[in-house]
């Protein structure tokens, strides 16, 4: 087979390392009990999660931060104790297995996270705010504690070197961990000599790269994970893609020299991106940042050091790839999220298989989300991601014949597995295509990998010769007359509707209606229900144009489950920047004439500083304020119930209730209900 991306798909070096491809797995945190050992090596599940994505064919691959100073002392690599040997010889089965196929390996190591942590008792480079609570601030980090640092970064490379490890990565002058707080000057007031210029801002992560190579040798690879650019606009302010703003923590003429300074020090190679936790979404694009978001900013890089540059941020194209590769703007491709979703995807690149490919949709809900509610780390698309030993798909030992009744991605699912285990499965669906309400959250034009998993599990019902049967409603009745020995009810939910006088007319949109339709007449919108999808449609509107008041009935927007953090702060930012009026504790009760009368419920919360943000006491109840609102249209979004009549027609132990028709909740729930439920049978 003719090589399709010859450049993506040829050699590099790194320092004394060749890898085989240009294509490099980002970071991606291991951090449950169940992945990672008690000293920082991972387990035979932690290691195999990375070796399978060896086996996928990518080059390198980047394990996810290894926090050197986290352990008691003599617990962890960081120190020559106990720990230090243990951890080598754990470590061994996952450069053993990485390397089997051909693949290199690169241990994250990384210093504490400073102000970004949600403990407080974690020094930072000064005196500073906290991110999480600005109304907490973090003690200066100790030189003593920066020597001991620098020790302890040595000594976890030696371990990593010992144990067959073929490099490691600095953690980080980027996304505004410690180091990078050191770097940046508006997080660096420090008088001593690691603070001031930018020779002393500096300092630490050179020290640590100089320790490093007089532990375990000048021809052993160092990376370093850098954000060319903060994108802040100040503590807590993010910049968004196109943004006009003055630059609050490191810009691209600073990050020039930053880099060339690094370089000189002895790192071997920069692994970039941007941003920092105060534009996280930067570092961890969702849904709404475009592709390949940070290739500006790397190539500008990439003529003013020697170093080899990884690019990273939603880069999934391997034609674009091979492009910048061809004309040396970047030197390699970095991916994380995309390699959760599938696994395969270099191979299927190399195979030119693009369509088989699973793509990830930037939801962050199988990732970061549960990262940071401490759990295994997954993907919503892939269930078995990070898994793939203990709870991935076998053959049945006797086929089955499988009804499923529902053709969106919860019903697509039960009936990919079920036939993958060798049933035989027919797919009801009652619309005259497959997707469900799906067809209606992928239509954005930002969502193109909503789009393409959808093209994509649609392929798979062909591929599996799934008897996909459209405009077909299923009863008891037709039950009653077929043989199934299992059905999968997934019959999706039904919008909510208000009963509020004037929502019933002709200027008047619910969600899935609105997404579908080619435009919405009228500058003045507003929108009820401050949810995921209504604050989706907002910052859409917004774009384009309109004049957009949201009125959500709780005290806070955006309170569906398991949405990241990143993702949460770039919808807030996008409802700043589009001047969309947000109001909460409110409700419509009329709309006539174009103007909607709203109520308020104004109540007594604390301030930032919690103190009291009123000068007198409203009660629990609060006050109810009226107000008025133009409106020349009016979109309505305020959930979805369960539609699981049949379910409850059939009932049986062979009859399986999954996805929205269980409980709307999200993509992830969707998926994951029917991939456990499908795999038993």
């Amino acid at each position: 087979m003719a090589n399709l991306y010859p450049a993506l798909f040829s050699p590099i070096r790194i320092g004394s390392l060749e890898i085989k491809n240009r294509i490099a797995m980002m970071p991606m945190g291991v951090f449950s009990p169940r992945l990672m050992g008690p000293n920082g090596a991972y387990t035979k599940d932690g290691a195999d999660y990375y070796i399978e994505r060896a086996k996928g064919g990518v080059g390198l691959i980047v394990t996810g931060l290894l926090p050197v100073g986290l352990y008691p002392k003599g617990r962890g690599p960081g120190d020559s104790g106990e720990g230090f040997h243990q951890y080598i010889e754990q470590q061994k089965y996952l450069a053993s297995g990485i390397h089997r196929y051909g693949a290199k390996v690169v241990v994250q190591i990384s210093a504490l996270t400073g102000r970004v942590s949600t403990h407080l008792a974690e020094p930072a480079a000064c005196e500073i705010s906290n991110v999480w609570d600005p109304t907490k601030k973090h003690r200066q980090m100790t030189r003593e504690e920066i020597q001991a640092y620098v020790e302890k970064f040595a000594n976890a490379a030696l371990a990593c070197k010992r144990a067959g490890i073929d490099g490691v990565e600095v953690h980080a002058v980027h996304e505004g961990y410690l180091l990078d707080q050191f770097t940046i000057s508006a997080t660096n007031t420090r008088t001593d000599e690691y603070g001031g210029s930018l020779e002393n801002r500096l300092r630490f992560p050179c020290d640590i790269v100089r320790a490093i190579k007089a532990r375990c040798g000048k021809d052993f690879p160092v990376l370093l994970r850098y954000s060319v650019r903060s994108y802040m606009k100040g503590f807590n302010r993010g910049a968004l893609p196109g943004e006009e703003f003055v630059e609050f923590g490191r810009g691209l003429e600073e990050s020039l020299v930053v880099a060339q300074k690094l370089a000189e020090a002895g790192y071997d190679a920069l692994n970039c991106d941007n941003g920092s936790y105060d534009s996280w979404y930067w570092a961890h694009p969702p849904v709404y940042m475009p592709k390949a978001c940070n290739v500006d900013d790397v190539r500008v890089l990439k003529k003013h050091v020697g170093i080899p540059l990884i690019c990273a941020g939603k880069m999934d194209d391997p034609r674009l790839a091979d492009d910048l590769i061809a004309r040396g703007e970047i030197d390699m491709m970095g991916m994380a999220r995309p390699l959760l979703a599938d696994a395969q995807i270099v191979n299927k690149f190399a195979a030119g298989a693009l369509d088989d490919i699973r793509p990830c949709i930037g939801c962050h809900q199988g990732c970061l989300s549960r990262i940071f509610q401490f759990k295994d780390i997954c993907c919503a698309v892939n269930p078995a991601c990070a898994r793939e030993k203990s709870y991935g798909v076998g053959r049945a030992d006797k086929p089955r014949n499988v009804l499923v009744v529902g053709g969106g991605l919860s019903g697509m699912e039960a009936a990919r597995i079920c036939a993958l285990r060798g049933h035989r499965v027919d797919l009801h669906e009652k619309s005259d295509r497959l997707g469900g309400v799906f067809i209606a959250a992928s239509a954005q034009d930002y969502k193109e990998d909503d789009r393409r998993l959808l093209a994509w599990y649609i392929r798979q019902m062909d591929q599996l010769s799934v008897n996909v049967v459209l405009n077909s409603t299923v009863d008891k009745a037709f039950v009653s007359e077929n043989q199934y020995d299992h059905i999968f009810v997934a019959t999706g939910a039904t919008e909510r509707k208000l009963d509020t006088q004037g929502l019933s007319g002709p200027n008047v949109t619910y969600a899935i209606d609105t997404l579908l339709a080619p435009e919405i007449s009228g500058q003045n919108i507003l929108i009820v229900g401050g949810g995921l999808t209504g604050i989706e449609i907002a910052c859409d509107l917004g774009r384009k144009g309109k004049t957009v008041t949201v009125v959500e009935a709780c005290d806070t927007i955006l309170n569906a489950f398991g949405i990241s953090a990143a993702n949460t702060n770039m919808l807030l930012e996008m409802l700043d920047f589009y001047r969309v009026t947000v109001l909460t504790s409110t409700t419509v009760t009329r709309y006539e004439n174009g103007v909607a009368e709203l109520l308020t419920t104004v109540k007594n919360f604390p301030n930032a500083a919690n103190r009291a943000k009123m000068m007198y006491t409203v009660g629990p109840a609060g006050i109810p304020i009226p107000s008025f609102v133009k409106a020349d249209h009016v979109v309505v979004s305020v959930g979805y119930s369960s539609n699981c009549r049949l379910y409850e027609d059939l009932q049986g132990e062979n009859v399986h209730l999954i996805g929205d028709a269980d409980k709307p909740e999200n993509v992830l729930k969707a998926i994951w209900d029917a991939y456990d439920a499908a795999r038993k049978i």
